[in-house]
């Protein structure tokens, strides 16, 4: 862990935000979406950034945890029908 004062290494940061969409994926996966993956979960909260760019890493953390199932199954939805493979 670093202290408030130091900025996380972008190594830190990759393994923090895996840590939050397994965990997101986790939960899902409790309340029966049972194939769900923390690379899917990051896909989905990642393609609204395609078109605005990657935010504040605190906004990021936000939509991780703020990710509700009804929008990850209509992006998974969506990925479907676009063809389009993670």
């Amino acid at each position: 862990m670093t202290s408030e004062d130091e900025p996380m290494t972008d190594e830190q940061w990759t393994a923090t935000i895996e840590q939050l969409c397994t965990s997101k994926a986790e939960e899902f996966r409790l309340i029966g979406y049972e194939h769900v993956t923390g690379n899917e979960v990051w896909q989905c909260v990642n393609d609204k950034y395609a078109k605005t760019g990657q935010p504040a890493r605190h906004q990021v953390v936000n939509d991780i945890l703020s990710l509700k199932v009804t929008k990850f199954m209509n992006f998974l939805t969506l990925s479907a029908y676009k063809g389009t493979h993670f």
